[in-house]
This record gives structure tokens, C-alpha cells and sequence, in this order.
């Protein structure tokens, strides 16, 4: 249907566009000396035609580019949903493979070449279309002459813009690869940022970044300097082959005449427009979204997790085993074809309602015996039996944005409906923009105390309804292992398993657990405990013995000899807590946080959100400025400024040299047929309105803003990735291109406007330039501040799938795959209705620019019938085509500088955040002062003192540590219940000599 649509417009617009130059030659040949027995009607009708065809192009043209972008639009939201399903199935195999990172860049980069293949892709099929048609015309204006022109443009438009387009896919995905890296590099030092400090590593990893990076810029400026290439042959193109064209008409032994010049001019503007602009654009985006496609081909086909049947139990005998788990011979792997199996051999019998402690050594395989109970990692041999539903909760905490009680209420409220409908419990159904489930008041209230959280909750601002950041980083460690354990604990299952779940709380707070949580409220469920706890052990009724991938030893506490206690109880002492969670890096930094709704179980004050680290409004002139300064030395942006002046200064003298050539044929044949009719003051009194008319057209450019021309050259900026996100170095070149010539043309109308002597223009003019700043501050203010709310609305779709790829073994255990996806897409609807208003809020400006420029130009050619009254003997047909293509050229460009203008003010967000964050309050030196440096003894002793000592984690909040005195000696050993307090402490320790 998109096909036969966008074909059924594209012709219309082709046909249009074709057209125009047709009709415009017959009301400039209008003008001739040798059509005198023409009547004013027929000037009045091809007038009317002109404009006409400019208005329906208008029209058709902005409607088939909105629907063109919704295309791309949807197609990228459908990719962007099917990577995130394909995220939700991912074995744990591939999971070792793919990085957050990279699925950030995933969605902010690679499918966002959809937008723009939507757009241009139609144009490889139809520009050979359009310059057979473009010829043909041609060919009857001018003969064999035509064919100059069109073989330089074909020369440079097929081979030479379809080897760059298809080099430029190449760099594209050395780029794609060069990023991921440098992302996926990123978050691993993002996530380990705590050990980098503690060890004094920032400048090795500062050296790694920096040489990821530079490995990338150096494609990126490669693809660059191709961009620059490709721009630059299609400034000059047209002129260049309408030139080819002109002089190999005349050395023909043809005459120019205006009609012929100026309908040239059109004809090759529209091929140029096709050939030279469209056709490589669109194979640039062909090029670009295959390799995108590529990419997402590859992590489509990455392996799944099996789903494999769980028994079914109907009869009665069969029920009663519900809650049994069995693994016979069973062998399971993280890797295809490894040389040893991660599970070896492995032989167990759980009855329903039994509690199975597991334990052993680090990498005895513990973790991977409850992951493929979980079906998470793979049998290679042997048989797997589970009746049951499982819950989990896993080793290291998984916490995602939203509120504490939200965190716990983690469940799939489709497959508990039932169950909580026959129940006598007190029951809400909780429902809010975000999230959804049913929810069992008696049931939550009791996991919360069997799980020692409520004094936990009486300590937070907001009770159960505080908001954690993402992956908890406003809590403890205990905290967010105790959370996490209410998680399991509060869904409906037949099989619970634990995964080491008391190593992060303390003593009395494990014992508790195990007691009241354990033992007491599941002593009818089936439960595996992985712990490094000995003291439970003889709890339980079921124990195993983990080492190397084997079952060392499988029995009752009783069954266990005194050696094997002792040998169990050495090994995990030596243990290193190499997989405990321990405080990340990023929780000094103010978490983003947004809550999933309010909740109507509590009328306590809700928590707000923490601000974002930058304000919404104007972008300062400083980010713009402090841009370009680390973008570029002064004397190279200088540099470009002059040769930009240079080039427009060129283009508008070729204009005005082929007007001039073209006037100076009319008069030589006109003097030879009828005599000299005119003097030189004649043909200076006709010339100089129409000097003044076109420099009028180019100041028209003017009133798009009231600001100073070095006002828009600031303006001309872009962002440097994301990345995220976007690949902004492609756009920086393009919209910095755009603006910067626009901004010429302003300076240049500035210097000729005062040169014009046609009040009636200069009057025109003014009403536009209201019209136009009216229409600027009104209009164009939307799409600005949704380009300002944008990027607001996208975070919260990233800060989702880091959080989903990290939990996912818990949303899979606890079956709430369709409430991740369902807020996936809400999340997505949200970032794609801001969207959606830009692109209706820019093209909708673009179209009532062209409108304005439409009325302009229908100003300009009925002018010379109007203050003229017709009479062709008072102008110069050459100047008649100069002052209306140059009114055309208005149509479409018109929208460029304030749309670009647009473009490029959201995008300095991106800019402003990256030097706000450059801007960040920094850590003491690096290195000690020469005169403050430790002597080499030092130190001789390991003492200690804290003296008046204070710790924030927030300076908005209260203090962690509030005027801590405290002096240990030396090789005292102490133990602190605040620990992560003091470590955190420790490592901003500043060595002055003392």
C-alpha cells in the first residue's frame, strides 16, 4: 500500500516539476521582441500557470514527506520492539555476547537509518525516470546540445556518487563496530568505577577510552571528509552543466534568448535535484540502513532459551508431587562445544516441601545448578523433571526504577488471577499508568515482615512508596537483597530457589530470614538455598555438595562426616567475596528517577523526582560556543567562513554574468532586425529594478530571525553521541552546511537590500519579514520545544532495557515477560508522540514557508503585467527568468535555516549535558603536591582517625555519617555495622603528608 501510494504522489510531483520549466519558457519567450502579436490574456494565463504548478508542488510535497517519514517512523518502532522481544529471549550463551551498550546503540542509532531510507529510497527508480523525461525537454529546447550538460551530471552523479555512497556504507559499519565497543568498554568501567578508584586505576582506563576512541574518530573523520566531498560536488553541479550546456549551444551557432537560459536552469535544477541530490542521498541511505539491517540480522538469529515443557499434573497421585525436582545424568553448558561441561554428572531427587541447602567453593557450579533448574543454561545429556511453578531470587539484586513496593509486586497478574479470586484475602487491584497486578494486602504484608523490611521501611522518607534508582542505588546492600528475596517470596510458586541471599545482611538479620522466611513461612514449599552459611546446614533436609561441576556429596546433615564439615568450612573461609554486590560508582551521582505511579494502599506525601541534570529552556550561547572551541581551532572555523563567502559571492556572479550574456544576445539580434531602439540609459533603467529585485529575493532570508547573523552562526551546532545513541558526526557537517549558507545569504541581502529602488518591493518585503518572524516565534517555538523534551522521553526506553537485560533471569522466573514488554511500549508511545509532534510541527512550518514564498513568486510574475501593463518592450526577458527562478529557488529553501535552526538547538541538549558532565565537580588531584608528598616509610603504622567527619551521598540529603570521632591503632581489628559508610570514606582519602 506504501508502495503504490508513494508512486501514485511521486508522479504527480514529477509531472509538476517537468512542467514548470515548460510553462515558464513560454512567459519568459512571452517577453521576446519577436512575440509581439501575443495579447496581455495569454501573459496573464502562463502567469497564472506558473504559479499554479508552484502551489500544487507545495501542497503535494509536504504531505508525501510527512507520510514518508511516518513510514519510517513506524518501521523503526517495529524493529526497536522486535530487538527488545528478541532481548527477553536470549539464552544465557548470548547474553555473554551482547552488551547494554549495544543494544542502546542499537535502538538509538542503527534503526533511526529507517527514518531516512523512508524517505529517499523511492528516488533510485524513479531519478533514471526523471532524466529521460528531463532530457526529452531538454533535446527540444536546445537539440543535441542538451546532451553536454546531462553527460557531466550523469558522469558525476552515477559512478562517482554511487562509489562514495557505498564507500560511505563500509565506514558506516567500521563505525557501528568501533562504537559498540567503545560503549560496551564504557560500561564495563561504568559498572566497576568503585575498584577503578580503590586501585588508583583512572589514567590506564583513561588511556584505553581514549584509544577506543580514537580509533573510532579516525573513521569518522574519513567518512567525514566523504561527506564534505559529496556535498561540495553537489553545490556546483547544476551551474557547472548548465554552463556545458549554454556554451556548447552557442559555439553550435545558436542564439540565446531568455526563455531557453532560464527554462534550462529550471529543467537542470530539477535533474540535478533528482541525480545529484536524491539518487546518492537515497543510495548513501541504502547503503546505511543495510548495514543496519545486517546488524540487527545478526542479533535476531542469536540462539533462544528453550522453552521446555514442564509436566503437567492432572490426576491426583501426580499433584501430590507437585513441587519435585529431578535431574538424571544431567549435563549442562554455558558454551557450544567446550571442553568441559560447566555441570557434570549431575543426580538429584528433591521431594515437594523440602529444603536443599547447596554449597561448595567459588566456580563449583552452585549458580548453574539453580540456572538450569530455571532452564536458563542448557542439558547437553541426561533429563530434567519439574512440577511445579519456580520462583527466584538471584545472587545479585535486581531492582528497577519505580518504588520499593513496586519492586516487590514484580508479578504477571494474567497468571495469578485466578488463584487470588478464590482466596478470602484482602485484595486491590492496583492499576496506574505504568504498572499493573493484582494485590494480596495479607500476603505482601506478611512477606515484609518475614523479611525484616519493616523497619527498613519506618527509616525511609516515603514508607514502602520511596523510589529507587536504577538497580537500587539509593539502598544498602542488605536492603536490596532483602527487596529482592521479598520479590520471590511474595509470588505464588511450587519451587523457590535462593541463591545465596544471606551473605549480603548481617548475622542476625540471616538468622532471621532463615528462620521466619525460610523455615517457617515456605515450610510447605520446595526450597534450594545456595549459602556459604555452615550454621544452617543442619536444617536442612537435603544437602549437596558442589566441586568442579560435580556433586561431591548428597545427603542429610547427619549423613556428613566431621572431616567433610571440616574440609566445607575451610574452603569457605578462604573464600573471597569476589560475587558480592558491593556499592557501585554511579551512586555518587543523582539518579534520574521516575516513579511508575501512585500507589492507593498509602495517603502518605508521594516522593518526587530528582530534576534532570540539566534545565529545560533556552540553550546558552556559551554551550555553543565552548562547542566549536573544542570542535575546531579558531583559525580553520575562520578559514571555512571565508571560503563559504567566496563560494556564494561566485554562485550569485555566474547568476548575474549568464543574465548579462543573455540581454547582451537579445540586443545584438534585436539591433540587427529592427535598429537600435533603446540607448544605454534605457537599458540601465530596466536593469537596475531587476538588480534590485533579486538581491529583494535574497533578503527575504532575513526576516527568519531578528537576531544577528552571528547569532545563527552560533546556532550552527550538533551533538557528539550517544549515542547513544544518534551518529551525530554524520548530521553536524549537513546542518552546519545548511545554516552557515543560509547565514551567507543573509549578510549578502544586508549589503544589497539598501541598493534596491523599487518601493513596492521593499514594502512586500517588510510585510513578508512580519509575517515570517510572526510565524517564526509562534510555529517554529513547538517543534523547538519538543525537540527540548525529546531526549527526556527517549532515556526512560534505554534505562529499560539496561535494567531488563540485567534482571532478566528474574523476569523470566517470574513469568512477567508481557508486563515488561507492556511498559516497553508504553514507554516507546511516549518517546514516539514527542516525535511524532516534530515532525508535524517542522514540516508544517516548511509548508507555510513555501506558501509565503509561493505568494512571493506569484508577487514577482505578475508584476511584470501589473506595473508593466503588459508591454514586453520595457523588459528584458532575461531578466524576467533571472527575478522568477530566482523567486523559485525560494520555494523549499525558504524552510531550510529555521528548521535546520531547529534541529540543531534540541540537539545542543545532548552538547550541554556532555559539558555539564565534563563540568562535574572533580576529586582532589591525582597526584600529591610536591610539598605534601608521604616520605618513603610511610606509613609506618596503620592508624586511623576520623575527626569531625561527615559523608553525603547527596547534598540535598541528610548526612550518611554525621561527626564521626573515631581513632584505631594500629593492627586493631574493627568491625563496623555501617561498613559501606566507612569504606566509602576511605576511598576519598587525600594523601597531605599527615
Amino acid at each position: 500500500r506504501y508502495l503504490y501510494q508513494f508512486q501514485f504522489i511521486t508522479n504527480i510531483i514529477f509531472y509538476l516539476r517537468t512542467l514548470h520549466p515548460i510553462i515558464l519558457a513560454e512567459y519568459i519567450q512571452y517577453y521576446n521582441a519577436s512575440t509581439k502579436e501575443k495579447g496581455p490574456e495569454v501573459g496573464w494565463l502562463l502567469a497564472g500557470g506558473v504559479i499554479l504548478i508552484s502551489f500544487l508542488n507545495v501542497l503535494i510535497y509536504h504531505h508525501c514527506c510527512l507520510a514518508c517519514q511516518r513510514i519510517g517512523m513506524r518501521v523503526r518502532i517495529a524493529c526497536c520492539s522486535l530487538v527488545y522481544r528478541k532481548l527477553l529471549k536470549l539464552s544465557q550463551t548470548s547474553l555473554g555476547q551482547t552488551a547494554a551498550g549495544q543494544l542502546v546503540n542499537f535502538l538509538s542509532n542503527d534503526v533511526q537509518r529507517f527514518d531516512q531510507a523512508s524517505i529517499f529510497l523511492h528516488y533510485i527508480w524513479i531519478m533514471p525516470i526523471q532524466c529521460v523525461t528531463g532530457f526529452y525537454v531538454m533535446y527540444r529546447s536546445v537539440g543535441i546540445a542538451a546532451l553536454a550538460g546531462m553527460i557531466a551530471m550523469a558522469l558525476e552523479a552515477i559512478p562517482l556518487q554511487g562509489y562514495l555512497s557505498k564507500l560511505q556504507g563500509k565506514l558506516r559499519f567500521k563505525i557501528a563496530q568501533r562504537t559498540d565497543h567503545r560503549v560496551k568498554l564504557m560500561s564495563e568501567i561504568v559498572s566497576g568505577i568503585q575498584v577503578i578508584k580503590m586501585y588508583a586505576w583512572e589514567k590506564s582506563f583513561e588511556k584505553v577510552v581514549e584509544l577506543a576512541r580514537k580509533m573510532e574518530i579516525d573513521v569518522i573523520k574519513t567518512a567525514s571528509y566523504i561527506r564534505g566531498l559529496y556535498l561540495g560536488l553537489t553545490v556546483f553541479t547544476e551551474r557547472l552543466c548548465l554552463y556545458l550546456t549554454l556554451i556548447t549551444f552557442v559555439l553550435l551557432g545558436n542564439r540565446l534568448t531568455g526563455d531557453i537560459v532560464f527554462s534550462m536552469a529550471q529543467l537542470f535544477n530539477t535533474v540535478q535535484l533528482y541525480m545529484a541530490i536524491y539518487y546518492p542521498t537515497a543510495l548513501s541511505a541504502y547503503a546505511e540502513a543495510k548495514v543496519s539491517i545486517k546488524r540487527l540480522e545478526e542479533f535476531l538469529l542469536l540462539e533462544e532459551n528453550e522453552e521446555k515443557p514442564i509436566a503437567n499434573n492432572n490426576n491426583t497421585n501426580e499433584i501430590e508431587s507437585t513441587g519435585m525436582i529431578k535431574l538424571v545424568k544431567a549435563n549442562a553448558t554455558w558454551r557450544p562445544n567446550p571442553i568441559a561441561d560447566t555441570l557434570m554428572d549431575i543426580n538429584i531427587h528433591i521431594d515437594p516441601g523440602k529444603l536443599c541447602c547447596v554449597v561448595g567453593n567459588v566456580g563449583s557450579g552452585k549458580t548453574s545448578l539453580l540456572q538450569t533448574i530455571l532452564k536458563e543454561l542448557p542439558l547437553t545429556r541426561g533429563r530434567m523433571e519439574i512440577s511445579g511453578r519456580i520462583s527466584y531470587a538471584s545472587q545479585e539484586p535486581w531492582l528497577f526504577v519505580s518504588s520499593v513496593r513496586n519492586n516487590i509486586l514484580l508479578e504477571n497478574h494474567s497468571t495469578n488471577k485466578v488463584k487470588i479470586e478464590n482466596s478470602h484475602r484482602n485484595m486491590i487491584l492496583l492499576t496506574n499508568s505504568n504498572f499493573k497486578c493484582i494485590f494480596d494486602c495479607s500476603r505482601y504484608y506478611d512477606v515484609v515482615r518475614v523479611c525484616a523490611l519493616e523497619k527498613d521501611f519506618k527509616q525511609f522518607p516515603y514508607g514502602d512508596k520511596t523510589l529507587v534508582g536504577e538497580r537500587g542505588v539509593s539502598l544498602s546492600g542488605g536492603q536490596r537483597a532483602r527487596i529482592n528475596l521479598a520479590r520471590a517470596v511474595y509470588k505464588e510458586a511450587d519451587i523457590y530457589l535462593f541463591d545465596d541471599p544471606l551473605s549480603a545482611v548481617d548475622t542476625h538479620v540471616g538468622k532471621q530470614l532463615f528462620e521466619e522466611c525460610l523455615k517457617k513461612y515456605l515450610k510447605h514449599k520446595t526450597r534450594i538455598l545456595v549459602t556459604h552459611q555452615l550454621q544452617f546446614l543442619k536444617e536442612a533436609d537435603l544437602i549437596i555438595v558442589m566441586n568442579n561441576g560435580k556433586i561431591d556429596l548428597l545427603g542429610t546433615f547427619n549423613d556428613l562426616t566431621q572431616s567433610t564439615l571440616h574440609n566445607i568450612n575451610n574452603t569457605l573461609h578462604e573464600e573471597k567475596e569476589s560475587t558480592k554486590d558491593t556499592v557501585k560508582g554511579v551512586e555518587r551521582m543523582q539518579s534520574i528517577i521516575t516513579s511508575f505511579g501512585s500507589s492507593v494502599l498509602n495517603e502518605a506525601e508521594e516522593p518526587k523526582e530528582t530534576h534532570e541534570l540539566i534545565e529545560k529552556g533556552v540553550i546558552p550561547t556559551s554551550t555553543y560556543a565552548e562547542y566549536y572551541r573544542s570542535g575546531a581551532r579558531t583559525i580553520l572555523l575562520l578559514f571555512a567562513g571565508l571560503f563559504l563567502i567566496i563560494a556564494q559571492i561566485s554562485a550569485n556572479a555566474a547568476d548575474f554574468w549568464v543574465t548579462h550574456w543573455t540581454n547582451m544576445e537579445e540586443l545584438r539580434y534585436e539591433n540587427e532586425i529592427v535598429g537600435s531602439e533603446r540607448n544605454s540609459g534605457n537599458v540601465t533603467s530596466t536593469e537596475a529594478p531587476n538588480f534590485g529585485t533579486t538581491t529583494l529575493l535574497d533578503s527575504l532570508s532575513l526576516v527568519v530571525d531578528n537576531s544577528t547573523v552571528s547569532d545563527l552562526i552560533i546556532n550552527a551546532s550538533k551533538d557528539l553521541n550517544d549515542t547513544q545513541v544518534h551518529n551525530l558526526e554524520d548530521k553536524i557537517g549537513s546542518q552546519d552546511y545548511y545554516i552557515i549558507i543560509y547565514t551567507i545569504c543573509i549578510i549578502s541581502s544586508i549589503i544589497l537590500t539598501p541598493l534596491s529602488r523599487n518601493l513596492c518591493y521593499l514594502i512586500f518585503m517588510n510585510a513578508s519579514k512580519v509575517l515570517h518572524n510572526k510565524m517564526f516565534h509562534n510555529i517554529l517555538q513547538a517543534p523547538m520545544r519538543f525537540f527540548d523534551t525529546n531526549p527526556s522521553a527517549r532515556a526512560p526506553v534505554f534505562s529499560h532495557i539496561s535494567a531488563s537485560l540485567y534482571g532478566l533471569p528474574t523476569i523470566r522466573s517470574c513469568d512477567a515477560e508481557r508486563m515488561i514488554i507492556r511498559e516497553f511500549d508504553l514507554l516507546q508511545d511516549q518517546h514516539t508522540s514527542t516525535f511524532y509532534l516534530i515532525l508535524v510541527c517542522s514540516e508544517t512550518f516548511g509548508f507555510y514557508l513555501d506558501v509565503i514564498s509561493t505568494i512571493f513568486l506569484a508577487f514577482v510574475t505578475f508584476q511584470f503585467m501589473v506595473f508593466r501593463d503588459g508591454k514586453y518592450e520595457n523588459v528584458l526577458s532575461a531578466n524576467v527568468g533571472l527575478v522568477i527562478s530566482q523567486a523559485m529557488v525560494l520555494t523549499g529553501m525558504l524552510q531550510i535555516g529555521p528548521r535546520q535552526t531547529a534541529e540543531v538547538a534540541g540537539n545542543m541538549i545532548s552538547v550541554e549535558r556532555v559539558l555539564q558532565y565534563c563540568k562535574l565537580e572533580k576529586e582532589g588531584p591525582f597526584e600529591s603536591l610536591p610539598t605534601q608528598k608521604p616520605t618513603r616509610n610511610w606509613p609506618q603504622y596503620g592508624k586511623i582517625t576520623f575527626k569531625n567527619t561527615y559523608l553525603w551521598y547527596d547534598p540535598a540529603e541528610p548526612p550518611v555519617l554525621k561527626n564521626l570521632n573515631i581513632e584505631i591503632q594500629a593492627g586493631e581489628k574493627v568491625h563496623s555495622i555501617l561498613k559501606n559508610c566507612i569504606c566509602n570514606v576511605l576511598e576519598n582519602v587525600y594523601l597531605n603528608g599527615k
